[in-house]
Formats: C-alpha cells, structure tokens, sequence
C-alpha cells in the first residue's frame, strides 16, 4: 500500500501495512490522549457556556467551539483512514487586536469556589485558557510521536490553532483585567534582552587526526 509520497509501508513481521494500520504505537497511545483531551475540551466549553455573562465572551466560546469540534473530526477521520480527510485543516482567526496591559493593579486573592453561583467570566476564561492549552501540549506531543505522513501533517496544523485560540482569551483576559501581566524594570529588561547575540560565520569543525 502506497501514501501520497509513493512509498509503501512494511511490516518486518506481517508484509504490506494498510493506511488504516499505517500507525506506530506510541502514536495510538498519543493520538487518543489528544483526541480525549479535545473532547474534554470540548465537554467543558459547553458546561461553561450557561454561566457566561459577557457577550464577547460567548462569542468567542462559539467560535472556538465550532472549530475545535471541526478539527476534532478531521483528525479522527484521517486517524481511522490513514489517508486525507475529507475537510482539510483551517486556521483559527480571532477578533481581539494584539494590545496587551502591563503592570499590576490590587486584586484579591484567588481561591477554589464554593458554589455554582460564584462562576464568573474570569473563571469561565480561565477555565477556557487551561483546556486550549492542553490540548496544544497533547497535538504537540503526539505530531512528534506519530509515523503516518497525514495524521503528523494535520496535528501539525492544529497545534498553531490552539495557540491562537489560547492567545485570544489571553488578550481577553488581560483587557478585563483577570490575568495580569508583570514586567522587569526597564533596566533589568534591557539587560535580559541584550544576552544574546546573532551566531556569524562558520562552524569550525574538529577534524580527524586518527591514525589509519
């Protein structure tokens, strides 16, 4: 059986390997750590929808929530064939500009909830923020893992997405003050940043002097 490079996999043990067992075992075992991540992900953003308060942020729930399900379906698809899925992958594009608010204002203290009633649009967010986030380190983690030529191409994809939507409620966040953002004094910035400089020329490689 051939992909679309024209290679054909092989089985030392077994022969010829079809694309829907054209797959390693760590890949399996990575792959369905990712695949019930996002549908963890995807539980939670729906448990959370009832108690979002802001409207921006329930539009950005929908719209995340929609793609993370289409993606969720086109990596499924090509995990069971081997082959291209049907839809191809898409990039997320959020709405929120790129600003961010430095500094650090009062606030109180953070601590677990004691009732249903207390869920606000920080901790919607928040919740929001933890569930992209790991499901960016699983598709990491399992693109890196995986042997089949699509099923790496299209976790690759999705890995940037999660970023993206991560970075969205991030900006989010910080706009309405629930997740702060501290600098380095001025002087100690600039420190840190001038520590590196650009590698020049050519790597002056040992040579072998061993006798033959």
């Amino acid at each position: 059986m051939q992909n679309q490079t024209g290679q054909t996999h092989q089985n030392m043990h077994t022969g010829t390997v079809s694309p829907q067992m054209n797959h390693g075992g760590h890949e399996v075992l990575e792959i369905h750590e990712a695949l019930t991540g996002t549908i963890s992900a995807l539980d939670s953003y729906m448990l959370l929808r009832q108690h979002v308060k802001d409207a921006e942020l329930q539009d950005i729930l929908d719209r995340q929530y929609q793609f993370i399900q289409d993606e969720y379906n086109t990596t499924v698809e090509c995990f069971k064939t081997g082959q291209d899925p049907s839809t191809p992958t898409q990039s997320y594009k959020m709405k929120q500009d790129n600003d961010f608010i430095y500094g650090l204002k009062p606030s109180q203290p953070k601590k677990p909830l004691q009732s249903v009633n207390e869920i606000t649009d920080d901790c919607v967010s928040s919740s929001m923020l933890e569930s992209v986030k790991s499901c960016a380190k699983a598709k990491t983690t399992a693109a890196l893992e995986t042997t089949n030529p699509v099923v790496r191409r299209v976790l690759a994809d999705c890995v940037p997405n999660s970023i993206e939507m991560a970075y969205e409620l991030s900006i989010y966040r910080n706009k309405h003050h629930y997740y702060q953002v501290p600098q380095f004094a001025q002087q100690d910035m600039q420190q840190m940043s001038n520590l590196f400089a650009p590698a020049q020329g050519q790597p002056q490689m040992p040579t072998n002097n061993a006798a033959h």
